[in-house]
This record gives C-alpha cells, structure tokens and sequence, in this order.
C-alpha cells in the first residue's frame, strides 16, 4: 500500500503508521485523515497485526534533525481558500471520524509522541490506548486561544485520563505539557530519550501483541466502554467475554502453557 502523508511498516505481529509531512511538521490535512481511515480498515481485516503503534516522523535539514508528532490542522492549507458551512462540516466529521476508528480499534493502539503534538495531533495520540513520549515532546491543546475548539472526543477523554480540573487547566490556558509532566499527571504511560522511543514502544506492542487476541478485543471493548455503563450491565458483558473466552483453543493453550512453563503461542480460535 502506498500513500502519500503516511507510511506504514509491519514487524512481526505489529503495524507501524508514521505521519509522514514532516517539512509541515506533519499538520494535518484531508488525504492524512482519508490514508489513515484506509490503513486502519484494512488492519482490522489483517489476521497478523495485533498491535498498531501511531508515530510522527523527522525532518533532516542541513545535518539537524527537527521531531514532529503532528502539529495539529494545516492552518496554511485552512486559511488558503474559503470554505461553505457545509464543507467545514465534512472536514470535521472526517477528523472525528478518524479519531473514533483509532479509539474503536478491535487491537491495542499505542501513541509514541516523538516531538509536538498539537490540537488534531493531540487529539489523535489521546484517541491512542497508550502514550509513551519523549523528553522533549510536548502535548498541548492551543484551540480556545486560536479561536476555535477541541475536537476527537477530547472533553470526554482527557477528562477521564487526568480529571476535570487538570483537563479544564490544560484545555483553558492552552499549556505546553512536556515529556515528563505529560506522565506525572496520567497523560502518558512513560517518558524516555527520544533516541529510545521507538524501540521500547515496539518492545512493549510485540508484547501485548503476544496476548490471547480474543482475549484482548475483549479487554480492549469493554474498557473503553466501561465508563458509560451500569455495573450490572458491566457484569454481564463480562461474563459473557469469560464464557467467549473459555470455548477457544486459546484458553486450552493458555491454561496448558501456564501449567507446563512455557511460553503460549496464540491462534486466535
């Protein structure tokens, strides 16, 4: 598959999507959104992948290297022309839409934010299940103070990732949230040296990508969904997942590598 604003990568059991505009400090514009849509459908059919890591990519100018994750909407490509109503509509529905197929992704989706990240950007990296990012990237949401507002499920997410009143601190003023910051208040899972970044995210993907898959859906399904249901409702979307879990080949294998000390290999069945 070729495209244009992305690039895409499998190792092993993995999936890899790098924004790829980085002389645009990889700003967002309608074919990003549309390429991103494309890959992800067609790894939700991809028996192999398990795991999909989301990342930015470098600039290399004159021997200096400039990280971006993603800058937030091309405001170059926005303030070029004059849109309708009905046109900026579209442009929304199709971030958000972007957005949702990365928080309703059936496998784990790991953000690894290797320099700034910015409103769209932040938007997508919040939509990841997991954030690691480097030292020197940064997280921010700069909406209100630009005029416009946040998108991407972000009143919903960040809230329930950092609480109300550090989400209201971050959306209000529109602070740059640095590497570290961004994990001591619960943003990010972890914070490292960007030369590290990558690797110890593939590390940590191949690990999770070994789990039971149907094991995971489930886990990924009703975590994200949790928080919007009843406890009773909770209980019985759960013990329908353990009895899905205990008729597949995999729970046998799982059981049978626990007891005979070795390593499970899954098959998804």
């Amino acid at each position: 598959m070729n495209y244009n604003s992305i690039k895409f990568e499998e190792d092993d059991n993995i999936g890899i999507i790098s924004l790829n505009r980085p002389e645009r400090m990889n700003a967002v514009i309608e074919e990003m959104y549309l390429e991103i849509q494309d890959i992800l459908d067609h790894l939700k059919q991809n028996d192999k992948i398990r795991c999909i890591v989301l990342t930015g990519s470098v600039l290399r100018k004159e021997g200096v290297e400039k990280q971006a994750f993603c800058a937030g909407a091309d405001l170059k490509e926005h303030s070029s022309g004059q849109r309708s109503h009905a046109q900026k509509r579209k442009y929304i529905q199709l971030a958000h839409e972007t957005t949702r197929m990365i928080y309703e992704f059936p496998f784990p989706v790991i953000a690894a934010v290797n320099g700034p990240a910015r409103g769209a950007g932040a938007e997508m990296a919040l939509s990841c299940d997991i954030i690691y990012i480097a030292e020197n990237a940064s997280i921010a949401f700069p909406e209100v103070g630009l005029g416009t507002f946040i998108g991407g499920g972000v009143t919903s997410i960040l809230v329930k990732s950092i609480g109300i009143m550090r989400a209201k601190e971050m959306v209000y003023s529109g602070r740059v949230i640095n590497g570290e910051e961004a994990v001591e208040i619960g943003l990010a899972l972890k914070s490292l040296p960007v030369n590290r970044l990558m690797e110890e995210v593939k590390n940590y993907a191949h690990s999770l990508a070994e789990k039971a898959p149907i094991s995971m859906k489930f886990a990924k399904k009703r975590l994200t969904g949790s928080s919007l249901l009843d406890i009773e409702t909770v209980l019985q979307l759960e013990t329908d997942a353990i009895l899905t879990c205990m008729d597949t080949d995999d729970w046998h294998e799982g059981i049978n590598s626990f007891t005979e000390k070795r390593k499970p290999v899954y098959k998804g069945r």
